[in-house]
């Protein structure tokens, strides 16, 4: 992709309007949903980790609100919401989002897009991509791509037949970024012995969604609101875990093996693939269609003009939020890939039928941090 450097005299507002620019002229409208959301779907969504750093209020009769953290869900909201809702649709944005942040401004200017509908999902990936690394560069930057692929992880997770405690497990490691190590550790490190038993048998077998539910009740005879911090979620899947460990012995060798062979693949998305179907044949794993999605996505981003071989893969990577679905991806300044993420984004395409949708509907965006961006030289 060839860039034209931005002047260094420009301000802030200018580079952010060309930004904006640059997503609306490739198609994707600009949409502004409420600053106000409502509070539940954050929490519920976005894990534990977002507690601590929204800022809550409530309206009249007493609803729970927050300002947005982020632009994914609102836009989401906003798309089911109106007569586009099912049918291919894109947007792109940019403005204030507020999140407590350490040592930084609560308040801070996001941009994205989000693509809607498309069924050529590996198409829709690469665009969302490229326009948003072309959008993030446009002053000359040079970014450092990090790619991984949840779809393809979960394609071996499930080939693997692992049981359901193990699966929510490493799922749930895998996302929050984890080492393969530390997430099949052994429970232990002094927690709590007190018999959980009867909680334990109504809860084997149950699905997060009853799960949940069952707990908040239980709390709610109890009168808990929350335990050592933990909502009532995590409270449901800890318990769930601890079910199913009761009589769980592990995942097996063979399948722990397979495991850290997969984990430990990286490399350019060419090169990496050429090791996973290795792998998956060595190991008889039935994730050919992930494998070809896999390649379908780097042909076609290579077909926007970016160059794949500069993209590193990582097999472990993964995106820390519940609700990505398949390709993830991050970008850095090449000149400091250890720091912040300037760009970040994958496919989400379950999360529009948890926010009400009779269906899922594919759908892929990116965000892009304008602080990080534009200010201070960064």
């Amino acid at each position: 992709m060839s860039q034209s450097p931005i002047p260094p005299t420009d301000t802030v507002p200018e580079r952010e309007a060309r930004l904006i620019a640059h997503l609306v002229g490739a198609g994707y409208r600009r949409a502004e949903p409420p600053i106000l959301q409502p509070a539940s779907i954050f929490l519920d969504l976005s894990g534990e980790d977002i507690r601590g750093r929204i800022f809550l209020t409530s309206d009249a009769s007493g609803n729970e609100l927050c300002l947005r953290p982020e632009y994914t869900i609102p836009v989401c909201r906003a798309y089911l919401a109106s007569a586009e809702a099912g049918k291919a649709a894109a947007f792109s944005y940019l403005g204030p989002v507020f999140r407590a942040r350490m040592g930084a401004a609560p308040e801070f200017r996001q941009a994205g897009l989000e693509s809607f509908g498309r069924t050529d999902r590996e198409a829709a990936d690469a665009e969302i991509l490229t326009l948003s690394l072309e959008a993030a560069s446009a002053d000359g930057r040079q970014l450092a791509v990090r790619m991984g692929d949840t779809g393809l992880f979960n394609a071996l997770l499930d080939a693997l037949a692992l049981p359901t405690a193990w699966l929510r497990r490493i799922r749930r490691g895998h996302m929050r970024g984890q080492s393969l190590a530390a997430i099949l550790a052994e429970p232990g490190n002094g927690q709590s012995t007190a018999d959980h038993s009867g909680v334990l048998a109504a809860l084997e077998g149950v699905d997060k969604q009853g799960a949940r539910a069952l707990v908040q009740d239980l709390l709610t005879i109890a009168g808990i609101s929350a335990v050592g911090g933990r909502s009532a979620s995590e409270i449901a899947e800890r318990f769930l875990e601890q079910a199913a460990m009761k009589t769980d012995t592990g995942i097996g060798e063979d399948r722990r093996a397979v495991l850290e062979q997969f984990t430990a693949i990286s490399g350019d998305p060419d090169n990496a693939s050429v090791k996973l179907r290795a792998l998956a044949k060595s190991a008889k794993l039935d994730i050919g269609a992930a494998l070809d999605s896999f390649d379908a996505r780097s042909g076609f981003i290579a077909a926007r003009g970016l160059d794949v071989s500069k993209i590193a893969f990582s097999a472990s990577f993964g995106r820390n939020l519940d609700y990505y679905t398949g390709f993830v991806f991050e970008a850095r300044d090449a000149a400091s890939p250890e720091g912040r993420p300037l760009v970040g984004g994958g496919r989400y395409d379950r999360l529009l039928r948890t926010l009400g949708s009779t269906s899922d509907i594919p759908a892929v965006g990116a965000a892009i941090w304008c602080d990080r961006l534009f200010d201070a030289g960064a």
